[in-house]
C-alpha cells in the first residue's frame, strides 16, 4: 500500500489491532505512550521505535491509523515537544495531524492551549519544507501539513503563523521595482502597506529581521524548488509535484493567500514553466496536466486581487484588448522591420496562439529575449531552479499571456449536463472514484472563502456534475450487470438473461423529428425520438413505475453487450476501467415528453379498467423522448465518417429512481446562475465570500436595521419580558402605567443592541492606562396596545402562542424579526422550530407587504414546520406548500398550488352565501351572492353606506346606548353569533367596540372576495396556480432541491420574496443553501432579500455526500451554516432543552456544555416516572456474538449484525406485549443493510401467524442519518459493528443517535469497540457506569408505569443475552395467545 493510502474498510484497524500484540499496541504499553498523564519524550523510542519502523514499510496508513487511536500525538509527542526535539519527533506531530485531517477529526485543538510552542513547531515544519537533504516522501508529508494548515485559517492560531507567509513582503523578489511600482499605481493604498512593512522590517531588532526575512523568502524559495524538479523524473517527485501544485491552488482560491501571490507567480512565469516541463509532457503524467489546468483557471481568474471585485466579461475583454495594445506599441517602435503586421493587426488576428506565433517568428533569440524584457517579463532567473531562458520558454512566456482565454463561464457554457459513455469514464472522473488519499485529485475544493459568487458556483457546477455522473454510472453499471448481456447466436446481437425492474430491452430508437440548429449554434434547435416498450411480461407494479415517467425525466439509452468481449477488448492493459469492463458500448441520455399507449393515445387519457370481468394486460407502451442535440450532432458526424451508428445499436433503456435522478435541473440552475450573473445581496456579500467583517451581515452593523418593533405575542407577560431580556434596562413607555398586558412593542432596540465602534490600535495604545468607563446601557421602551376586536364569532378570535421562550430564544426572535443575516444554533430539542415559527408569525404581521420562503433539506423538516405555522395567527389563504411532500402534511386543508386554488374555490362559495344572507338582512334585491364582482357592487352599494349611517349616528354626543343597538343594521346576520351579541349591561364604548369587531368580520368577506375575483376571471389551472405563487401567498415553504429543480420556471414567473428561512440548514450543501437566496431575478441590479435566518446544528449531520473524493477532498459535505460558524459570524445558541428526560440529555450534553433543561422536563409525569418493565431509562447492551458470529458485510458497505437485529426486534416485542403503543417506538440503526434485516425480522416476528394484532409494527424503523430532525418517546438503537467503530467516529452522526429519545433509550452495540475509540468516549462513558452485559428489567408492570424514576427498591431481572430475551418474550406471548 502507498504511503499515504486510505485503506478499504478491510484495510482499516479494528479492536483487535488496538488491543492485542503488534508492534505498535506492544510498543505503547512498555512505553506508556496512550498514558492519561504525558511522559517525558524518549529520542531513542521516537527514532528507532517509530520512525524507523514506519519509514520500513513505507508509512503504510494502517499503521499511522493506529498510532493515531492510541493518541500518540494527544498524550505523548505533542506534550513532550520542546526546541530541543528532533526532526523525526516534529515529523510524526505533522504527519498525525495529517492523518487526523483525512479522518475528519478535530485538529488544532489538541495545539491550542500553547501558542508559543505550536509558532516554534511551524518555524520548524517551514525550515524543514526548504531542506534539500529530506527525501521526498518526507517533503511530501510536510506540504500536506502545510495544505492542511491553510485550509484552516479561521482558526486564529494557524492564521497568526501563515498571514506572515504570503504578505507583501513577498514582492521583495519580483523580477524589478517597476514590476512592484507598476501595481502601485493601479492600487495606491499598496504602497502605503509596502512602506509600513518595510518600516516595521528596519525598526525591528536583528533576531526579528532574520525571521521576516525567512517568512518573505520562504514561499520563493518553495517555488523556485518547484520549478528544479519539473525536470527530475520518478513516481515520488511526481507525487510531489502534483501535491505542490494541490497546494498554490489552494492559495490562489482564496483572496487573503491569493492577494500577494498571485503576483509573484505571474512574474516567475510559473505556468510557462510548468508547461513547457518533462513533467508536464510525459504521457504518463495526465493527473499533473489536470491539475495545471486547475491552477492556470485560478491564476487567470478575472477577478482584481487586492479589491475582490469580478470582473465582468467587458472588463476582461478590455483589460486583454489593453494588453494586445501594449504589445503592438513595443513591437512597432522597437522591431517596426519584423513585427509591423503584428502591430498593425486587429487583436482577434493576433489572440490565438497559433497567429501570434508566427507573428513573432521572424524575431531571433536575442530579439524575443529584448521583446520578452520590454513587456515586462522576468529574463533572469537563480541558479537553484535550475531554469534556462532559451527561446522556447521566451516564446511561451508571450504567448501565454496574450492569448485569449476561455473564461470559465463560457468552459460551463459548453459543459454537457447529460452523460455519455465518454463523459461518464473519462480519466478525470474515475480518479475521483479510486481517490485513496495517497495522490491529488484536480477538482476544486469548496474553502472557507471564494474569490467571487461565479467562482462559488464554477466550483459548485463541477462538483456537482462529477458526483451526479459517478452516481449515474454506478447505477447503470449495477442494472446492466443484473441484465447480463450475453451475445446471441445472430452476429451482432445480444440477449439479456437476467432481469432489472429499472430497465427494459429495447429495439433501436425511432428519430421523428430534427428541428433545424438556432441563430447561432451549429446543433439541430430539437430531436425527437420515439421507443417502443414491451410491458407485457412486466409485474403490474413495475410496469406503472414505467408508466408514471413524468415529462423531463431523464432515461438512458445504452448499447449494452457482453462482458466477455469486454475483457477481450481492453486485455487488461486500461489505466482505469473503460465502459467496455462493464458491458456498455454506448450511452445517451433522453428527457421524457411523453407516455402514449399502444395507439398512441397519451396514457393518463387512456381507459385503464376492466371490461366484463376481464381486465386487459397491456403489451406496448410507446415512449416519446427529447435526445441530446449536442450528442446527436456529434452522432451523426461519426456516421457520416463510416464509424458505427449509436442508434442502431442501442437496445436497453434504463430508467433512475426520482429523486436520484434531478441531476441535470439542478447543474442548468447553478449554470443559468453563474451566466446570469445574479449578484449576491449588497449587505451579505462580503460575508458570504468569507471575507471582510463577520459581523457585518447581523441586523446590529445595518443602516436599516428597526429601532421599533412589535413582537405581539412573543411574551406571554410582564414578567416572561423582564426574564427574556437579562441585562437590558427595561421601561415603560408611560410611566404612569408600569404593568403592563401584553402585546408588547418595544422601542430603542438599535441603541440597546449597538456595540461601540472599535478604536484604532493607536488610540487603544493611547487609552491603555485611562481609566475605563462603564458603558451607559441604553433602556427599551415598552408600550402595549388593545389589539383589535376581529368579530363576534370564535373563529374570528386570533391564535395566540402559548410558548413561554426562554431568554436565547427571545434572542434568535428578535435577530430573526430584524433585518439581516441570523444564524441559530438549535442542539436537539431546543425548540428552534418554534423559533423559526414565531419569526414567521412576527414577520408575517408586523411587515404585510412581504413575503417569506421557507426552505429545508427534507420534507420530512419541512412539514414539521409548515404544521406548526398553520397553528399559528396567519390566514390559510396566504400559505403555500410547493414539491412532492405536501401530501404528508397532518392537516385537513391541502397547501399545495392546486389544492389552494381548491380552497379559494371553496371559499368563494361559502362567502357569498354570506352576501346573501347580508343582502337579506338589508333587503336589498338583487343576485348579489353571483359572483365576486356582484358581491363587490354590493359592498359599495349597500353595505358601505350602512356602516356610514351607522357612525354617523353614533359620533353624535347624544346618541344614546338604546340608539345604538338600534341603528345597528346586521342584527338579522348577526343571529347566529354567540348570543346576546350586544350584553345588556353595555356601555357605549362596549357597544362600539362590538361594532367594530362586526364591521371587521363583515370587511374581511369582502376582501377576501375580490382576492378570489382573479380566479373566477382565470381560465386554466395553470394560470391560477402561477397567479396564487407570484400574487397571493405571502408564505412560501418548498425543499431545497425542489428550489433547484424549479428555480428557473420560478424566477421566469415573476415570483419576488424579502425573506428567506432554512430549517436543518446544516444539513443543506452550500449550493443548496445559496439556490434558494437567487430563487428571483434582481430589480436594479440587486436581489431584493431583507432577511436571512438560518437555523441548524453544525454538530449533528452534515449534507451526506458517499464518494469519498468529494466528501473529503473537496470538502462538498459543507455546508452554509457550518462555513458561516467558521468564520465567526455571530451565532445564536439556544441553551435549554425540553425533549428528553435530563438524565438522557447528559448522554450528548457533552457537545454542548451550555444546555440546561426545561421546567417541562423536571416537573411533569411522564418525565418523572420509569418506564414500564425496564430498570432504567437508558442501558448500553453489550450484545456478543451470535451464532458464532458478530457483524457481517454480504456485500460492499452493507453491514449487517443478525444478533442485535434479533435482541432489537426482541425489546420492541417485549414492549407490545407490556402495552406501550408502537406508535411510540422506533428502531434506529447506523447501517442500511441493518434497517433491512431488521425490517425482514419484524415481518417474520410480528406480523406473520396472526401476531400482528398483538404487535404490530413501530414507528418507523431507519437509518440514523434519516431520522435527524425527528424523535419518539422510545428508541431502540442498534450500533452493529464488532470488530472496529465505522463511521460513528463522527461524532456528529453519534449526536443524532443518541437525541432522538425523550423518555426511553436502549442501545445494543459491541461495549470493547466502542470503549477503545477516544473520540466517542465522553458519550460512552455515562452508558458504561450501569450495567451493561445484558438488559435489566422489572417484572409485574405495565404501561404506564407509576414507579418513580429515582426507585431503587425495585426487583429487576437481568437478561442474559438475546436467546434468553427471546425465550421470555415467547413464554409471555404464548401466555397472551392462549
Amino acid at each position: 500500500m502507498s504511503s499515504n493510502a486510505f485503506p478499504g474498510e478491510d484495510g482499516r484497524p479494528d479492536r483487535a489491532d488496538l488491543e492485542g500484540d503488534n508492534e505498535w499496541t506492544q510498543l505503547a504499553r512498555k512505553h506508556s505512550l496512550g498514558a492519561s498523564k504525558p511522559r517525558k519524550v524518549n529520542n531513542e523510542v521516537v527514532k528507532s521505535g517509530i520512525w524507523d519502523a514506519l519509514e520500513r514499510e513505507g508509512f503504510q496508513y494502517r499503521s499511522l491509523l493506529i498510532l493515531e487511536s492510541l493518541q500518540l500525538l494527544e498524550s505523548y509527542l505533542w506534550p513532550g515537544y520542546n526546541e530541543s526535539s528532533t526532526n523525526h519527533h516534529v515529523l510524526l506531530i505533522a504527519i498525525l495531524v495529517t492523518v487526523k485531517n483525512r479522518e475528519n477529526l478535530q485538529i488544532w485543538d489538541t495545539f491550542k492551549d500553547d501558542g508559543e510552542q505550536f509558532s516554534s513547531f511551524f518555524r520548524r515544519i517551514l525550515s524543514m519544507s526548504l531542506d534539500s537533504s529530506l527525501a521526498i516522501p518526507i517533503k511530501t508529508h510536510i506540504l500536506s501539513f502545510l495544505i492542511c494548515a491553510f485550509q484552516s485559517l479561521d482558526n486564529g492560531l494557524i492564521r497568526k503563523e501563515c498571514a506572515p507567509l504570503v504578505s507583501i513582503s513577498l514582492w521583495q523578489h519580483l523580477a524589478s521595482e517597476t514590476v512592484r511600482d507598476g501595481k502601485f499605481e493601479q492600487h495606491p493604498q499598496l504602497k502605503k502597506a509596502w512602506r509600513a512593512a518595510t518600516k516595521r522590517y528596519d525598526a525591528a531588532d536583528e533576531a526579528t529581521q532574520a525571521k521576516l526575512r525567512f517568512h518573505r523568502a520562504w514561499l520563493y524559495t518553495l517555488l523556485l524548488d518547484f520549478v528544479s524538479r519539473l525536470q527530475e523524473s520518478g513516481t515520488e517527485n511526481l507525487v510531489y509535484c502534483e501535491r505542490f501544485l494541490e497546494f498554490l491552488t489552494d492559495l490562489e482560491s482564496q483572496l487573503p493567500t491569493r492577494r500577494y501571490v498571485n503576483t509573484l507567480i505571474k512574474d516567475l512565469n510559473l505556468l510557462a514553466l510548468i508547461r513547457l516541463s518533462p513533467t508536464f509532457n510525459s504521457a504518463d503524467n495526465g493527473l499533473f496536466r489536470d491539475l495545471f489546468v486547475l491552477l492556470r483557471h485560478f491564476v487567470n481568474f478575472p477577478i482584481d486581487d487586492h479589491s475582490g471585485a469580478q470582473r465582468s466579461q467587458a472588463q476582461s475583454s478590455e483589460e486583454h484588448s489593453a494588453c494586445l495594445a501594449r504589445l503592438q506599441s513595443i513591437s512597432l517602435k522597437h522591431f517596426k522591420e519584423k513585427l509591423t503586421i503584428l502591430a498593425l493587426s486587429n487583436y482577434a488576428a493576433i489572440d490565438k496562439r497559433e497567429e501570434l506565433e508566427a507573428h513573432l517568428e521572424p524575431l531571433n533569440d536575442d530579439e524575443l529575449a529584448n521583446l520578452a524584457g520590454l513587456l515586462g517579463f522576468r529574463t533572469k532567473y537563480p541558479l537553484t531552479s535550475k531554469t534556462e531562458i532559451n527561446r522556447e520558454l521566451l516564446l511561451e512566456t508571450i504567448l501565454a499571456a496574450h492569448e485569449r482565454s476561455r473564461t470559465f463561464r463560457e468552459v460551463m457554457r459548453h459543459l454537457s449536463v447529460l452523460p455519455t459513455e465518454a463523459a461518464l469514464y473519462e480519466p478525470t472522473l474515475l480518479r475521483n472514484e479510486q481517490y485513496n488519499g495517497s495522490r491529488s485529485l484536480a477538482i476544486p475544493k469548496l474553502n472557507l472563502q471564494y474569490l467571487s459568487a461565479g467562482d462559488f458556483l464554477w466550483r459548485s457546477f463541477v462538483l456537482f456534475r462529477c458526483e451526479s455522473f459517478f452516481e449515474v454510472r454506478k447505477d447503470i453499471e449495477e442494472t446492466i450487470k443484473r441484465l447480463q448481456p450475453q451475445q446471441a447466436q445472430l452476429p451482432n446481437t445480444v440477449r439479456f438473461t437476467g432481469f432489472s425492474r429499472m430497465a427494459i430491452p429495447i429495439g433501436k430508437p425511432a428519430i421523428v423529428e430534427v428541428t433545424p440548429p438556432k441563430v447561432g449554434q451549429d446543433e439541430p434547435a430539437f430531436v425527437r425520438a420515439e421507443i417502443g416498450l414491451d410491458v407485457s411480461r412486466l409485474a403490474d407494479n413495475v410496469r406503472r413505475e414505467w408508466e408514471s415517467l413524468r415529462r423531463d425525466d431523464v432515461v438512458y439509452l445504452v448499447a449494452a453487450e457482453p462482458t466477455e468481449n469486454a475483457r477481450a477488448l481492453t486485455n487488461g492493459h486500461a489505466a482505469y476501467a473503460t465502459s467496455h469492463d462493464h458491458g456498455i458500448r454506448f450511452l445517451r441520455a433522453a428527457e421524457v415528453e411523453q407516455v402514449l399507449d399502444e395507439d398512441g393515445r397519451v396514457l393518463r387519457d387512456t381507459f385503464q379498467g376492466d371490461v366484463n370481468g376481464f381486465v386487459r394486460r397491456p403489451r406496448l407502451r410507446r415512449l416519446l423522448v427529447k435526445l441530446d442535440a449536442v450528442s446527436y450532432k456529434t452522432d451523426i458526424a461519426r456516421k457520416a465518417a463510416g464509424k458505427l451508428d449509436v442508434y442502431d445499436s442501442i437496445n436497453v433503456i434504463v430508467r433512475r429512481k426520482g429523486r436520484e435522478n434531478n441531476f441535470k435541473k439542478v447543474l442548468e440552475t447553478i449554470r443559468n446562475l453563474a451566466l446570469s450573473d445574479v449578484p449576491v445581496p449588497d449587505w451579505l456579500q462580503e460575508v458570504f465570500l468569507g471575507y471582510g467583517d463577520p459581523t457585518g451581515a447581523t441586523y446590529t452593523k445595518l443602516s436599516n436595521h428597526l429601532d421599533k418593533v412589535d413582537f405581539r405575542d412573543t411574551f406571554l407577560d410582564q414578567k416572561h419580558l423582564e426574564d427574556s431580556l437579562p441585562g437590558k434596562v427595561i421601561e415603560p413607555a408611560a410611566p404612569e402605567e408600569p404593568n403592563i398586558r401584553p402585546p408588547y412593542v418595544l422601542e430603542g432596540l438599535a441603541d440597546a443592541s449597538a456595540e461601540p465602534p472599535r478604536p484604532s490600535k493607536k488610540r487603544r495604545r493611547d487609552d491603555d492606562d485611562a481609566p475605563k468607563q462603564q458603558p451607559v446601557k441604553k433602556a427599551i421602551r415598552v408600550s402595549t396596545y388593545q389589539p383589535p376586536n376581529n368579530g363576534p364569532y370564535p373563529t374570528d378570535a386570533p391564535k395566540v402562542n402559548q410558548i413561554r421562550f426562554t431568554p436565547a430564544q427571545v434572542e434568535a426572535i428578535m435577530s430573526g424579526t430584524q433585518p439581516g443575516l441570523s444564524v441559530i444554533v438549535g442542539p436537539p430539542g431546543t425548540g428552534k422550530t418554534d423559533v423559526a415559527t414565531q419569526i414567521i408569525n412576527n414577520i408575517y404581521h408586523d411587515f404585510p407587504s412581504q413575503r417569506t420562503l421557507l426552505i429545508a433539506h427534507s420534507n420530512q423538516a419541512l412539514n414539521q414546520l409548515f404544521q406548526k405555522i398553520t397553528n399559528l395567527d396567519i390566514d390559510e389563504r396566504h400559505l403555500l406548500r410547493l414539491g412532492h411532500g405536501e401530501e404528508d402534511l397532518e392537516t385537513d386543508v391541502s397547501y399545495s398550488k392546486h389544492g389552494r386554488v381548491e380552497s379559494f374555490l371553496d371559499n368563494r362559495f361559502q362567502y357569498l352565501s354570506e352576501v346573501d344572507r347580508l343582502a337579506a338582512d338589508l333587503e336589498a334585491p338583487g343576485a348579489h351572492g353571483n359572483s365576486c364582482e356582484t358581491a363587490g357592487y354590493f359592498n359599495f352599494v349597500y353595505v358601505a353606506p350602512a356602516w356610514l349611517q351607522f357612525w354617523d349616528r353614533a359620533e353624535t354626543v347624544d346618541a344614546s346606548t338604546s340608539d345604538l343597538l338600534e341603528s345597528f343594521p346586521f342584527h338579522q346576520y348577526f343571529s347566529n353569533a354567540p348570543q346576546p351579541l350586544f350584553p345588556p349591561d353595555s356601555s357605549k364604548e362596549q357597544i362600539l367596540k362590538i361594532a367594530q369587531g362586526c364591521q371587521r368580520h363583515i370587511e374581511r368577506i369582502f376582501t377576501e372576495l375580490e382576492d378570489i375575483r382573479p380566479f373566477e376571471i382565470l381560465r386554466t389551472s395553470r394560470d391560477k396556480a402561477n397567479y396564487l405563487l407570484i400574487k397571493e401567498a405571502r408564505i412560501i415553504a418548498m425543499t431545497s432541491t425542489h428550489a433547484a429543480i424549479r428555480r428557473q420556471e420560478i424566477a421566469d414567473l415573476g415570483f419576488h420574496y424579502d425573506n428567506v428561512i432554512m430549517e436543518e440548514a446544516a444539513q443543506i450543501t452550500e449550493i443548496e443553501n445559496f439556490i434558494p437566496l437567487a430563487l428571483q431575478n434582481p430589480k436594479d441590479g440587486q436581489l431584493p432579500l431583507r432577511r436571512v435566518v438560518l437555523c441548524g446544528d453544525h454538530l449533528q449531520n452534515s449534507p451526506i455526500v458517499q464518494n469519498l473524493a468529494f466528501r473529503q477532498f473537496a470538502n462538498l459535505e459543507q455546508s452554509l451554516f457550518l462555513r458561516f460558524v467558521r468564520l465567526g459570524v455571530p451565532t445564536i445558541t439556544l441553551d435549554h432543552q425540553g425533549r428528553a428526560r435530563p438524565s438522557i440529555a447528559k448522554l450528548y450534553k457533552w457537545r454542548y456544555p451550555t444546555l440546561k433543561n426545561l421546567p417541562n422536563v423536571l416537573t411533569e409525569h411522564q418525565y418523572l416516572r420509569a418506564n414500564a418493565g425496564f430498570r432504567h431509562e437508558y442501558q448500553f447492551i453489550n450484545v456478543l456474538d451470535y451464532k458464532g458470529k458478530g457483524e457481517s458485510q454480504p456485500t460492499p458497505h452493507y453491514f449487517v449484525n443478525e444478533g442485535e437485529a434479533e435482541y432489537a426486534v426482541a425489546i420492541y416485542q417485549y414492549m407490545r406485549l407490556l402495552g406501550y403503543p408502537a406508535s411510540k417506538i422506533s428502531i434506529l440503526t447506523t447501517y442500511a443493510g441493518q434497517r433491512a434485516l431488521i425490517r425482514e425480522i419484524l415481518m417474520k416476528n410480528c406480523m406473520d401467524q396472526g401476531r400482528s394484532r398483538l404487535f404490530g409494527l413501530p414507528r418507523l424503523v431507519t437509518t440514523v442519518d434519516k431520522y435527524q430532525g425527528e424523535q419518539n418517546d422510545y428508541i431502540i438503537l442498534s450500533l452493529v459493528r464488532t470488530t472496529r467503530i465505522g463511521y460513528l467516529r463522527d461524532i456528529r452522526r453519534l449526536t443524532v443517535a443518541l437525541s432522538r429519545a425523550r423518555l426511553g433509550l436502549y442501545i445494543l452495540g459491541r461495549r470493547a469497540v466502542f470503549e477503545s475509540s477516544p473520540e466517542v468516549r465522553d458519550a460512552f462513558s455515562l452508558l458504561f457506569q450501569r450495567p451493561t452485559d445484558g438488559l435489566l428489567l422489572t417484572t409485574g408492570e405495565m404501561f404506564p408505569a407509576e414507579r418513580s424514576l429515582e426507585d431503587d427498591e425495585v426487583e429487576e431481572v437481568e437478561m442474559k443475552g438475546v436467546e434468553h430475551l427471546g425465550k421470555y418474550v415467547y413464554d409471555i406471548t404464548m401466555a397472551k395467545l392462549e
